[in-house]
């Protein structure tokens, strides 16, 4: 219990506890969400996005499997009715999984095995350990725009599960954001390509490095232009957030 309750602090200090930060974010994303705009944030952790997004005034559903970070979320947006809570994971198809959790770090808490074992060599990963799992349900971006509408914004952060959450997306959206890392680059590409597969080319791009709320580009980009792009920020190790919008 001490140690799933240092994971949440530390998690909370570095969603919540840095104001410069969060007003950067306040700008990056009133760029994509105004007052009245649904917003799916699909991996919400314990809520930083979503703080920002209501503060933008937006609506927003908070997509979370994790329990302790669902307590988190509870106590913080429960009597929000501008926020809506959603106990599951994002996946290709609806039903049951198991999620590899790790206890001092639940922000990489992931669905996928694969993607686990890939990162564990790296150095950035050397303390991470995922030590224990839950099963959780599994819903699909399909289902989540039929049961609350469609966004004009979704964040998917699910640590290599983003490809599935997308295989269950069968329209392109407005404006998205997925998670970049350094050592599952080519994976990170087969994202992207799902998505320049659902706008049909029709998306321009930018990149954010690791929780600045800055992008890295002066302009938007296409999909080869940010290829190239990934590929210098590759051998910098540095992750952070691929931004999709459509032209």
């Amino acid at each position: 219990m001490l140690g799933r309750a240092r994971g949440i602090v530390r998690s909370l200090v570095i969603y919540h506890g840095q104001p410069a930060k969060h007003r950067r974010a306040l700008a990056l994303y009133g760029g994509f969400l105004g007052p009245g705009d649904l917003a799916f944030d699909i991996g919400a952790h314990v809520g930083g996005r979503v703080r920002t997004w209501r503060r933008l005034g937006a609506r927003v559903v908070a997509v979370e499997p994790q329990p302790d970070c669902l307590r988190v979320l509870r106590l913080l947006f429960g009597r929000d009715r501008g926020v809506t809570l959603v106990p599951s994971a994002v996946g290709a198809t609806a039903g049951r999984a198991r999620l590899g959790v790790s206890t001092a770090t639940p922000t990489v808490s992931s669905l996928s095995p694969a993607w686990r074992e890939s990162v564990a060599s790296d150095r950035s990963f050397a303390r991470v350990r995922w030590d224990r799992s839950v099963e959780v349900e599994v819903v699909t971006l399909d289902g989540l725009i039929a049961a609350h509408g469609e966004p004009a914004f979704c964040k998917i952060d699910v640590e290599g599960f983003e490809a599935e959450v997308l295989a269950g997306l069968s329209r392109p959206l407005r404006a998205l954001s997925f998670e970049y890392l350094p050592p599952t680059h080519d994976a990170a590409l087969a994202v992207l390509g799902r998505v320049e597969e659902l706008g049909a080319g029709g998306y321009t791009y930018n990149y954010s490095p690791v929780e600045t709320m800055r992008f890295a580009s002066e302009r938007w980009l296409d999909a080869a232009e940010l290829r190239q792009l990934l590929e210098r920020m590759r051998p910098l190790g540095r992750s952070g957030d691929v931004y999709a919008r459509l032209s």
